[in-house]
């Protein structure tokens, strides 16, 4: 497939999550860290015309001077922006307007690549590509917890990403060794994935199944959420301030467990795979087990040996560089390094990341507090 064809189906793709959307759907942002549709849909587009089309169209002219200010995300370099938590405020630019500045900016985006084919316009486009991609699962995201907060609990699809069992049972048993860490095949990554390097582990046993909600729903019965030594202290504080009781989206009535599901308010399957837990959730349930979480090497080296992709999986790793990563020249190098200050690294993928965007050396990053993403939890011990 030609670069041109992964650019245009990638953005079609972004546009097909908002077909089933109404106009209201696209404004409302639910917290700071969600952002709304239209946000999404507005700041990619602005991606490849920033990064792209003033870096290789002498004579470029932009689609609104404006829009820089309020779709730029996090690009100090690039200059001044809205704040985060105000997203939602923008009602105007129009859905309408943000839809004619995609087909602007993807007319151009087309011309230039089927009259250009230096490496380096096709690296940004591949990375522009993977940028959206990731919005694409941000909008699923932001989209479930907006829709969560709705009293009628709207059914968005009849997809509700979450409707899957365990097919793994047992442990995988690794040696203790060196092993090499990072990407080192064909093919695009981030640049939090480089640079190859060695490291030492110990033996270890890590389970083949993700846990369930029956499983997790044993840990809320037997008083996990009431019980500080299952705790880290700061995830024992995070409870208490926010007096969490259950995991996000999961309600109790008249004796049963119900959950919000992008299909609306379904029953829990206790054999299902448990879905949007904390970092502190995870570790207190795997205190709980007599278990523990896997280091993201310990992760990345056993993953050859289980089926991974339906939940991003929490590890025991803060987020760090690798020995010898380099930050890129550029705007482009705010991407990830300076991202690397309390986060906890999540690796594998989950129902609702796009299709070939996964990897086994995928660092994915959250704070140890975040629900929304669609994240699991794999013992090791």
């Amino acid at each position: 497939m030609t670069i041109l064809n992964q650019y245009l189906n990638t953005r079609q793709d972004t546009e097909q999550l908002c077909e089933n959307l109404t106009l209201e759907d696209y404004i409302p942002q639910s917290a700071e860290f969600a952002s709304p549709p239209k946000w999404h849909i507005a700041h990619t587009t602005w991606f490849f015309e920033e990064m792209i089309l003033k870096k290789f169209i002498a004579d470029y002219k932009v689609f609104n001077n404006q829009f820089s200010f309020v779709f730029n995300s996090y690009y100090n370099s690039l200059g001044e922006r809205i704040e985060r938590q105000h997203r939602g405020l923008i009602t105007r630019p129009s859905v309408q307007e943000i839809f004619k500045y995609r087909a602007y900016v993807d007319g151009y985006i087309t011309n230039l690549l089927k009259f250009n084919n230096s490496e380096e316009l096709e690296a940004l486009v591949i990375l522009g590509i993977n940028h959206e991609q990731q919005h694409q699962e941000l909008l699923i995201t932001d989209l479930k917890y907006t829709f969560s907060l709705n009293p009628i609990y709207p059914k968005f699809s009849e997809h509700n990403y979450i409707n899957d069992k365990n097919s793994d049972s047992g442990w995988v048993s690794i040696d203790e060794g060196i092993y090499t860490i990072g990407h080192q095949k064909e093919g695009f990554c981030f640049d939090n994935e480089l640079q190859l390097h060695r490291i030492f582990l110990e033996p270890y046993h890590i389970s083949k199944k993700l846990v369930t909600y029956g499983e997790f729903i044993e840990f809320v019965t037997d008083g996990g959420y009431k019980n500080p030594k299952y705790w880290l202290d700061a995830g024992w504080s995070w409870v208490q301030a926010n007096n969490i009781t259950q995991p996000l989206y999961w309600k109790h009535t008249q004796g049963k467990w119900q959950h919000y599901t992008l299909s609306g308010l379904e029953s829990i399957h206790t054999d299902g795979i448990l879905s949007h837990i904390s970092f502190y959730e995870a570790h207190a349930y795997a205190t709980w087990k007599g278990c523990r979480l896997p280091t993201e090497f310990e992760w990345e080296i056993a993953s050859t040996y289980f089926n991974w992709g339906q939940r991003w999986e929490w590890t025991y790793s803060a987020y760090l560089p690798y020995p010898k990563f380099k930050i890129s020249e550029g705007a482009v190098g705010e991407y990830n390094g300076k991202f690397m200050m309390n986060q906890m690294v999540l690796r594998g993928a989950s129902k609702a990341t796009s299709k070939n965007h996964s990897r086994h050396t995928y660092r994915n990053f959250f704070p140890a507090e975040t629900q929304w993403q669609f994240t699991g939890i794999r013992l090791t011990k």
